[in-house]
Parts: structure tokens; sequence; C-alpha cells
């Protein structure tokens, strides 16, 4: 036993390798190369460290902080190697050689390894992608989870992790849809029968996008009329949304609530349509059973139910349309101004006794009453001024003329609808517009016992001028607005 001791401990202290004048013995090759594994689990460590307690306390986003701790670790890692092999009395200088034929051999039989692995630290230190980022890549998408010097993991919607090469970041199109926020938009086609009404279908596909709580309403969503189809009319609804990685569900909740809206107001989905041509009907009236008159009768009856069920009852549910056409300063309106009025406001619903706005707030929007009761009244005297219903509006005039509101606005019924039109949105609808805006500056100047009541004329500067008012209202427009409206006569 002691024999065969000996004999491996002079196996294992017998000097095998000469490395710049250093000798080398198998004991000390492993001592070597369990230290630089130890100095490779030490520096990961310490890098996990920084980031947990230093880094994420500096509010660092996700990405960076990867970025940053692999950095620390592989810098550590080579200082700690560089150390134990001078300590152990190695002269790096002597390695050139050695270094540049691995190079070549890099550079050769390692070229995807290489790529990789450059293409990782581009990624790391550039930030185009980052973890955390929803992303696209050829078909694929998903969350990014990692990023590490040879590839790169991701997370699919499908909850499946893949392993993507570095260098296909950097050789292929990748859609970043998180890239500098995460607002995104997503398009959603529809395809309708010719004779659909286009303000009715505008109306229906923004309130399905606003009935999605997820979608933004600032950018507001959008309709695009993209072609007309052999058999259809194909339009887009474009939504932002501000959850990348929910945009497939956001999709398929505002897909179905589409459906719904349609059925509502009996807007038709067509079908393909097929013309067959019989060269024999004598032939086929033979074959057909002669009609029962019993099947007639229910098919009749059938087609009765049909026609009268609440889906297909689209009298009993008023049109945005009528409702601004009822609005003095809107009822002149031409179609394509009622959509994009239509196209750029949107609705908010109030529980019971909600407050809608506030005595002396700032003019940012008007209403109008799809559904339910508004009371206003007066905080300053504590009185009520009026009870408004479905199809009435109020805020306009504080919004047009800029003045503060002059009474406060409640919800007096459960689930009250409004329509809302924000500032931003009329001024881009008046500055495409101008002959809207000049409608509503002859209106507002019409009602000079408000204008006088709220301080902004005098009796005497009207007795003047007959377009006295005329003229104060298109200055106001002007300076609140930003249009160019024409001067009076």
């Amino acid at each position: 036993m002691d024999v065969l001791l000996t004999k491996l401990y002079e196996i294992f202290t017998a000097q095998i390798l000469d490395i710049g004048g250093t000798k080398f013995s198998i004991a000390t090759i492993i001592s070597l190369l369990g230290l630089i594994v130890l100095a490779f689990f030490v520096s990961r460590i310490i890098s996990e460290i920084i980031r947990q307690s230093l880094l994420s306390k500096l509010r660092i986003n996700r990405g960076l902080q990867e970025a940053i701790t692999v950095f620390i670790k592989y810098v550590l890692i080579t200082l700690s190697s560089v150390i134990i092999l001078q300590t152990a009395g190695i002269n790096l200088s002597s390695l050139a050689v050695i270094a540049g034929v691995v190079g070549i051999g890099i550079g050769f039989g390692l070229q995807n390894i290489a790529s990789n692995f450059i293409s990782g630290l581009v990624l790391l230190f550039e930030q185009t992608i980052k973890i955390g980022d929803y992303i696209e890549i050829g078909e694929l998408k998903g969350t990014i989870e990692k990023i590490s010097i040879r590839s790169t993991i991701i997370r699919t919607e499908d909850d499946l992790f893949v392993i993507v090469p570095n260098q296909r970041f950097i050789e292929n199109n990748t859609v970043n849809w998180s890239y500098e926020g995460h607002t995104c938009r997503i398009h959603i086609p529809v395809s309708v029968a010719c004779d659909t009404d286009l303000l009715v279908l505008t109306e229906a596909l923004l309130t399905a996008a606003r009935h999605e709580p997820r979608v933004l309403s600032n950018p507001p969503p959008e309709v695009w009329f993209q072609a007309f189809g052999k058999e259809s009319l194909e339009f887009e609804l474009l939504v932002w949304i501000d959850d990348p990685d929910a945009n497939e569900p956001i999709r398929s909740s505002i897909n179905f609530r589409i459906a719904y809206e349609f059925r509502s107001r009996g807007i038709r989905i067509p079908f393909p349509t097929r013309e067959i041509i019989l060269h024999n009907p004598e032939a086929m009236q033979q074959v057909i059973a002669p009609p029962n008159p019993e099947d007639y009768q229910l098919l009749n009856a059938k087609q009765t139910n049909s026609a009268i069920s609440p889906a297909n009852n689209v009298i009993n549910s008023k049109s945005l349309r009528d409702l601004l056409r009822k609005i003095s300063y809107f009822e002149r309106c031409t179609e394509v101004e009622l959509f994009a009025l239509i196209a750029r406001g949107y609705r908010k619903h109030f529980d019971i006794s909600e407050i809608i706005c506030h005595e002396n707030d700032p003019s940012e929007e008007f209403y109008i009453i799809l559904s339910g009761v508004v009371e206003v009244f007066s905080e300053k005297n504590n009185q009520v001024i009026a009870t408004l219903s479905e199809g009435e509006f109020f805020g306009e005039i504080s919004l047009l003329i800029g003045t503060p509101r002059t009474a406060t606005v409640r919800a007096l019924t459960i689930d009250t609808v409004l329509f809302v039109v924000e500032r931003q949105q009329l001024q881009k609808l008046l500055s495409e517009h101008k002959e809207l805006g000049e409608q509503i500056a002859l209106k507002l100047s019409e009602r000079q016992q408000v204008l006088i009541s709220l301080g902004l004329l005098n009796e005497e500067e009207l007795q003047r001028s007959q377009y006295a008012a005329l003229s104060w209202v298109r200055d106001r427009l002007n300076n609140i607005f930003g249009i160019n409206l024409g001067k009076s006569p």
C-alpha cells in the first residue's frame, strides 16, 4: 500500500509541463484549475450581490442592470485568472503565440461561437433590446428573460422558453415593441357589407375600443378606411396600449366587443357569394320534392321573430350622429365633420353621485349624455340649477370660450354614460374644418345674454356695433384653438 501511494505521489508531483521557464506538475495544474473555477463562482456571486444591493436601489432599468452585472462578472473572472496565473509563475507574455493560434482557431473553426459572443456584447451594451422587452423576430414573439454572451432566452405567449443565438438579432430585423417606452399600436382589420352606414360603423368600432380598459384614451383610437373590396368595405381599428405583452388578449377582447356592437346595430359582415347556373332546371324540379305549406308557415314565423328580436332592433339605440345634430353648434355639420367629431371623442362611465366636473375648474371638455341623468348645481349657492337626461349636453360654452366651469355636475343614476369631446381633439377638428369654426362663432355670438351674464361682453359695446359679439367670439376662438377665422363685416 505504501508503495502504491508513493508511486501516485511521484506521478502527481512529477514535472510534466514547462511554460515560460516554469515547470508544472499534475497536482499544480489541478490546483490552478480549481482556483480558476473557484474564482469564476466567486466573481459570479460578487456581481449578483452588486446587482441586488446596489444597482436595484439606483432604479436602473432591468436590462442595464443585467449588462453591468455581466460586465463586472467577466472583468472579475479575467482579473482573478491573471492574478492566479501570475502568482503561479506563468509569464503571460510567453502565451502570445498560443493566444495567436487560439485566435486563428476561433476565426475559422469557431466562427459561430465568436460571432454570437461579439453579438452578445453588442446587445448588452448597445441596449437596443434588453431584458423585459417584448420583441418580434420572424414568427417568434415573446418577452426577453435573459441575455447572455452566447444566446438570448425569450419567453413566448404560451409560456415556452426559446433560446435564440445572439447573432440572429444582429443580422435580422427585430421588432422591439417596448423600445423607448411601452406604448404601441395594434391594428384590428374589419370587413363590412358595402351598404353599411359609415358613421354607425365608426361609432361601433370606437365604442368597442373604449370599452376595453387596457386601451389608452390618449392617443385616442382611430378608424381607417383601407380599401374597397370585391364584396365588402375594408376597415382597420387602431388602438394604443401600454402593455405589449398582452396585445393578443387585448385584440381578442376587442374582437368580442366588435361582434357584440355589430349585432346590436345591425351591421352585417359580408359572406362570399357564388353564382350557380343550372343548364337543366326541368330535371332539378323532378328531383326536388314539392314544398310543404306548413314549412312555409314555420319559416315565416321564424323570420318575423328574428325581425323583431332585440339584437336586430337598431331603432332603439340612438346614434351619436343624431345627438350631435341636436347641438346647435353642430346642426349644420357635414357627414365628414360629424365623422371626424365622433372619431375624436370617447365614452366615459360614471357611478351614482360621482362628480363629473367641479365649479370653477378649467374647461377641458364638453359632454353629451348617452344614458342616465345628471344634476347641475351651484356649490357656492347650494342650489340645483338643472337636471339633464339622455340626449342633452353641457359644458360646451365654457370649453369654446375658455372660461372656468360655472357649476358642478354629478351623476344621479348608476352607470351614467357620457360622450366626451376634449379641447385637444376639438382643436384638431377646427383646424381641419375652418367652416365649422365659423358656424360655431355665429351660434355663440347669438347667445349674447349668456356672454353678458358671464361678464365677457357689455351691453354698451353691443349697442355700438351689431357685429361686436361675433368679432369677440372669433377672436376668442382664434386665441384658444389657434385657428384663423375670417374678420367680421
